[in-house]
């Protein structure tokens, strides 16, 4: 029996693709939920094999969802949106089903699934940004039982830790299991630059720079913070302030 949770915004999408699903013998329909948040405590919850996941929902998005679940399920992607399909395969998701979609598509959606079921693929480690744009405009973290949802016009800098990357906010500090230079890859140049080997900071949070002996530099950001910048790390500076 392959259980399956269906995660989508759009109550139809959930009445056409359980009656679907209805006439295979061999699944159960363990869960419907109608936002990320829904589907991360309903997954937890119900342990599903399979989830169906819509990728544009209110709150969280889907792919925010799965960086928030641990040892997430096989997942098969079902929107109206093509743009999502590069990203969906990028964490190796079951299949990607455009709506509408017929029977005969989700039956071998399912066939991939079941060839594959046994060897149930990882999540990669991808940042992903809105529909609209390749910059990354929120971040979205777990702390305990708790979910943060951080715009990044928020974040004051970033700084790697180990395996992590420490978000600091005027909230607090946030860790997210990501490398920085996934961050720099994502965030928008105009606001972000990375000074250090170790550090990515928010240019409206600059108050000073200071430069040290042997050509060493500081930055001094409004919240007191010093951040050490590199010999590169300055260069970026001075486009990015000249830009």
């Amino acid at each position: 029996m392959i259980r399956v949770a269906i995660i989508d915004d759009e109550p139809l999408a959930h009445e056409i693709l359980q009656e679907y699903l209805m006439e295979d013998k061999d699944i159960e329909v363990v869960g419907n939920y109608y936002n990320g948040f829904e589907g991360i405590k309903g997954i937890q919850e119900t342990n599903p094999d399979l989830i169906f996941l819509d990728i544009q929902m209110p709150k969280i998005n889907g792919f925010e969802m799965l960086e928030l679940i641990d040892n997430a399920p096989s997942v098969i992607f079902v929107t109206a949106f093509d743009t999502f399909a590069v990203k969906a395969f990028e964490v190796h998701a079951m299949d990607y089903l455009m709506k509408p979609y017929s029977k005969e598509r989700l039956s071998q959606a399912l066939l991939k699934y079941r060839s594959f079921r046994n060897e149930p693929p990882e999540l990669s480690n991808v940042a992903y940004a809105s529909a609209e744009s390749d910059i990354l405009e929120r971040v979205v973290v777990k702390t305990g039982n708790r979910i943060e949802v951080i715009p990044v016009h928020e974040i004051l800098y970033l700084a790697a830790e180990d395996d992590y990357v420490a978000i600091q906010t005027p909230k607090g500090k946030f860790l997210k299991l990501r490398t920085l230079k996934t961050f720099e890859q994502m965030l928008d140049p105009k606001y972000f630059v990375r000074v250090h080997r170790s550090y990515i900071i928010n240019l409206k949070e600059v108050t000073r720079i200071e430069n040290y002996e042997k050509g060493g530099q500081c930055v001094w950001l409004k919240s007191g913070a010093q951040i050490p910048v590199s010999k590169q790390g300055s260069h970026r500076l001075k486009v990015a302030f000249d830009s």
